[in-house]
């Protein structure tokens, strides 16, 4: 996994990263030698006026403009997560596209399993036989244990421990500072609060806070 960080000596890939948030610009650590940023591409006028840290904000048609870039989707947070799936499909990217970006101070063990359009923060420490699934952003400093599945569209955020055995459904949200105990399972569209301890099933769709976790609403 580490070649997903270090080019071989090869020139730099082109990177279209998508959209202009939080995540997008912290993905701007995260590309080592592997990627050039040509620049974001986002949907708000006042961003593709402004610019972004010295880069150009474009609109969707440099999807198009440029077929050479790959791209970096990393939408939503925790009042948008469920509706990244839908965010993603409409940008009519290929798979072969999506691009892939890994901090070089990631810890990634080499029978880990990562799908394509993941974005991997400094410090997160992926150990034996997990699984991330495609369009998973991980923040930094985050603990994923042996057989552990985070599923497709899902956030994880920094500091979070998700014990062995674990398995995060599609299109989950996983707040800063929590834990999820091992074997435990998080329903497709789960949310599990900042500072969390999840100690029994979530179900689907499912707000939980709290130690231990409680579900709310």
């Amino acid at each position: 996994m580490r070649g997903d960080s270090m080019n071989g000596g090869r020139e730099p890939c082109p990177l279209l990263i998508f959209p202009c948030n939080g995540n997008g610009l912290e993905a701007l650590d995260c590309l080592a030698d592997r990627y050039r940023c040509i620049g974001f591409v986002d949907d708000t006028p006042a961003k593709q006026q402004a610019g972004a840290y010295g880069y150009r904000v474009f609109d969707r048609s440099a999807l198009e403009t440029s077929r050479e870039a790959k791209v970096l989707a990393v939408p939503g947070g925790p009042a948008s997560f469920r509706s990244r799936r839908e965010i993603i499909a409409g940008l009519g990217i290929e798979t072969r596209r999506f691009a892939r970006a890994i901090h070089p101070a990631a810890s990634i063990a080499p029978f880990a399993t990562i799908g394509h359009n993941v974005l991997i923060m400094a410090g997160v420490v992926l150990t034996s036989n997990c699984v991330i699934g495609n369009h998973v952003v991980i923040l930094p400093n985050t603990v994923i244990h042996h057989d552990a599945v985070i599923g497709d569209w899902s956030l994880v955020g920094s500091n979070v421990t998700i014990a062995g055995g674990a398995t995060v459904g599609e299109n989950c949200y996983i707040g800063s500072g929590s834990s999820v105990m091992n074997g435990v399972t998080l329903g497709a569209g789960a949310m599990l609060g900042l500072g969390s301890n999840l100690i029994c099933d979530l179900a689907a769709g499912v707000i939980a806070v709290g130690n231990p976790a409680r579900p709310i609403g």
